[in-house]
């Protein structure tokens, strides 16, 4: 098929490359990030409503303008809805995902907690429930957590239903996960849809311990698309008493912490344009925006000695071979 047209470009509420905030952690009781007994000791659906209103409230005040949701992610979209319908005023770039439907009960003993399906009538049910919490707030809708071996990228029904979608006027892209994330980049940057490109957003893991995606980003950046990456601090291995000593001591040195040093790196990438922070409390996320100056990429960042530094903490954290890393992650434990 013979591609034709500009690739679309997702509405942003701020310019430039930026933190933005990722539900994930907070809109459902159970994860698989760190510390969640301590951060979170209530986990009801009125206390995580009511942290997630806070945390969302400090990000806007911080300048933060970009939020990140899907529908398996507990009651992340119908807490940001809750939130964007008491402030109207407020209007930052909202991004959903469909693919994956949390079956968890609000339980943290679950035995599943989400279930994956990337099929038509899935795209079509999910869609729906999104639209009616979201209404036109949706900015971007992305396939959550594509793989080598999704059935989506030979179904050209849901392919094509993604493209009226992206006609109706919400940008749409891609999640990525696993080993092989970066081949699966590859071929979503290769999706049309009435012979125009239908992918304008790719969101991928990238932290010091896993950098294998790498190539792939540079590439989609390249291409146009806007690169997201999530799981900068690698569910909490990056941060606090969990992060490799070169990135405890790196931050140190330049009185931050090493979750802030950590997204500095992600968001230092030259092909980066939103580092999701995953942070479930307020505190969190005033250390975490702290690597917006430190990236040497905002508009007030610090001086050059300190991009050397993130620099240096590429330089010193080993990342690890792809296939340990993402075998290490599916053993970490929903708590």
């Amino acid at each position: 098929m013979t591609v034709t047209g500009p690739r679309p470009r997702p509405r942003l509420a701020r310019p430039g490359p930026q933190l933005g905030i990722g539900l994930a952690a907070l809109a459902r009781p159970a994860y698989i990030t760190t510390d969640r007994d301590s951060d979170l000791p209530r986990r009801e659906v009125e206390d995580l409503r009511a942290r997630t209103h806070e945390v969302l409230d400090a990000a806007w005040d911080l300048g933060i303008r970009y939020v990140d949701v899907a529908r398996s992610y507990g009651r992340a979209e119908e807490f940001l809805a809750g939130w964007l319908d008491a402030h109207p005023e407020r209007r930052p770039t909202v991004a959903s995902k469909w693919g994956y439907r949390y079956v968890g009960g609000w339980r943290l003993d679950a035995e599943v907690h989400e279930v994956k399906d990337h099929g038509l009538v899935a795209l079509q049910e999910q869609l729906g429930v999104t639209r009616d919490l979201l209404g036109p707030r949706l900015d971007i809708y992305q396939v959550h957590s594509l793989t080598p071996d999704s059935p989506l990228r030979s179904d050209r029904a849901a392919l094509e239903r993604l493209g009226e979608i992206r006609d109706e006027g919400v940008a749409i892209g891609v999640s990525v996960s696993g080993p092989d994330q970066a081949s699966a980049l590859e071929a979503a940057i290769a999706f049309t849809a009435a012979g125009r490109p239908l992918v304008s957003v790719v969101q991928a893991t990238w932290n010091l311990l896993e950098r294998s995606a790498e190539p792939a980003l540079e590439h989609a950046h390249q291409a146009g698309l806007l690169v997201v990456v999530k799981e900068a601090l690698a569910n909490g291995r990056l941060a606090g008493r969990y992060a490799p000593a070169p990135l405890r001591e790196a931050a140190d040195s330049l009185g931050v912490g090493p979750d802030a040093l950590a997204l500095a790196a992600a968001l230092s990438r030259p092909w980066a344009g939103v580092v999701l922070s995953g942070a479930v409390s307020v505190r969190q996320l005033r250390d975490n925006q702290l690597a917006e100056a430190l990236s040497g990429r905002s508009p007030d960042a610090v001086p050059d000695a300190v991009p050397d530094a993130v620099l240096e903490a590429l330089q010193r954290v080993r990342a690890e071979p792809a296939r340990a890393y993402w075998s290490g992650r599916a053993l970490r434990p929903w708590t």
